[in-house]
C-alpha cells in the first residue's frame, strides 16, 4: 500500500500498486509495478494514461482500496473489466 510518496520505497517489482490517487511524481512506481489499483481516477487519469502506457492493468475509483486491500494480500486486477478479486475463499469483487 503506498499512501504518499513517504512510501514510495515500499513498492517492489511485480507488486500491485494500491493506492488513494496518482499524480506525475507518482511515474518511477509504474516502472516496478504489474498493475494499479486506486481510489481516485478514471479513463483519463494520470493512473489510467501512465498505466497504458506500461501496458500494465489499471482499476480506478475503487472507492476504500486502501482499506480493503491489506499489504500482503493477493489481488488480480483487470484492467479490462474494471474488477479487482481478492484471492481467497470467501472473495468477492471490489467495486
Amino acid at each position: 500500500m503506498i499512501l504518499s510518496p513517504q512510501d514510495f520505497v515500499n513498492l517492489g517489482p511485480g507488486e500491485i500498486l494500491v493506492s488513494p490517487f496518482t499524480d506525475p511524481s507518482w511515474t518511477p512506481l509504474f516502472s516496478l509495478a504489474a498493475g494499479v489499483v486506486s481510489e481516485a481516477g478514471g479513463p483519463l487519469s494520470h493512473a489510467a494514461i501512465v498505466a497504458r502506457e506500461y501496458g500494465i492493468p489499471a482499476v480506478l475509483g475503487v472507492g476504500d482500496a486502501t482499506v480493503q486491500i491489506r499489504d500482503g494480500d493477493l489481488i488480480v486486477v483487470d484492467g479490462s473489466a474494471g474488477v479487482v478479486t481478492a484471492v481467497r475463499a470467501d472473495s468477492e469483487p471490489l467495486q
